[in-house]
């Protein structure tokens, strides 16, 4: 009897990693979906009207989650210099830097204030908008 459990656990043991391997891959794999449709176009020219009868194959794509494209709209990013005007609405993660001395940021000059936009700290003037410094890759978490 303790044999035929240790075959048993020695068995499932040795094929549990395959069957998981097997599921992550079935899992990973992008859904394509083939379609065919036939279209009927009439044609004229010199000779006279005729039908042409073709097959259009349609490959659907993967869902946007695994597109390349979805992934580049994640990474763009404005680059920002100095003297432009700031627009939040075109910086990614914008959130203001109430502690810039946890950045090893100065402290603002009076009238402006640290902002973030993606991993840099961007120095703005509060009433213009103008950006007076750009510290890239300043927030690195």
């Amino acid at each position: 009897m303790k044999k035929f459990l240790m075959a048993i656990a020695v068995t499932t043991m040795a094929v549990s990693p395959m069957v998981t391997a097997q599921a992550q891959a079935a899992s990973h794999q992008t859904s394509k979906k083939t379609t065919h449709k036939t279209v009927q176009k009439t044609v004229s020219n010199k000779k006279g009207n005729h039908s042409v009868t073709r097959t259009v194959t349609q490959h659907k794509a993967a869902p946007a989650r695994y597109s390349k494209t979805s992934v580049a709209v994640k990474q763009n990013h404005r680059n920002w210099s100095k003297g432009q005007k700031f627009d939040r609405r075109y910086a990614t993660n914008y959130r203001v830097i109430n502690n810039p001395r946890d950045y090893r940021l100065s402290t603002a000059p009076r009238g402006y204030q640290w902002v973030r936009s993606g991993n840099d700290a961007v120095l703005i003037a509060i009433t213009s908008g103008l950006i007076g410094a750009v510290i890239g890759n300043a927030i690195a978490r």
